[in-house]
């Protein structure tokens, strides 16, 4: 409590009562105690401001630190490595073959050959894939003759969506995909009258052509 200096007492001047006195003293605490009570408060806000800016800097840290300081707890990548992590391609379905998320190798050697020929190299344990349905597959191309790669959804990251049966594609896709399950990689080898022919005058690729597709869904 302040200490107050007292003046001399005049003649004439009033001595206050012991109840006065005790009701002065009284003022001063209370004066004393809300003066102590607004430090303490303004003391907290500054605590308070301290600890959530040190939060904010750990935080920070965390978010902002090296790559290398981050572990992945296993040591191992996920299934999307060979295609690039974090990229989200391809999704497969559940319970896949994680080979699936590998761009298969697919060669020529399959000239001369007069009809569709499909061959199951991976088998999937999802439903069968049935005409009108939309499917959403994986494929490379190659030419039968040459073994170049003609075109494949892998250089795109991007699968291809059609619906099955209906002539949105060759021939030997329409026929080559009924009944297929998802999760199942295959081998169409296709003559050249259930793909683009022998004529090259479109650009497109000719004679016998060899396709590894991957079924991802149906529906």
């Amino acid at each position: 409590m302040t200490q107050q200096t007292s003046r001399p007492r005049r003649p004439g001047d009033r001595v206050p009562s012991r109840a006065e006195k005790r009701k002065q003293w009284k003022a001063e605490a209370a004066r004393a105690a809300a003066a102590r009570k607004r430090r303490n408060a303004v003391f907290g806000v500054i605590g308070s401001l301290a600890v959530v800016a040190l939060l904010g800097a750990l935080v920070f840290w965390v978010v902002n630190r090296p790559d290398d300081d981050k572990g992945t707890g296993s040591g191992t990548q996920g299934p999307n490595a060979s295609t690039g992590a974090g990229t989200g391609f391809p999704q497969l379905p559940a319970g896949a073959d994680p080979a699936l998320a590998t761009k298969p190798t697919a060669t020529g050697g399959c000239t001369g050959i007069t009809e569709l020929t499909p061959t199951t190299l991976i088998k999937g344990t999802g439903p069968a894939a049935q005409a009108g349905q939309q499917i959403t597959v994986n494929y490379v191309g190659v030419s039968c003759t040459s073994g170049q790669e003609f075109d494949a959804s892998w250089n795109r990251q991007q699968p291809f969506d059609f619906q099955l049966g209906q002539g949105g594609v060759i021939e030997g896709w329409d026929k080559g995909l009924v009944g297929v399950t998802v999760g199942s990689r295959v081998q169409l080898d296709i003559p050249s009258k259930l793909a683009y022919g022998d004529d090259a005058s479109g650009g497109r690729p000719t004679g016998p052509l060899r396709f590894i597709v991957d079924v991802l869904k149906v529906g």
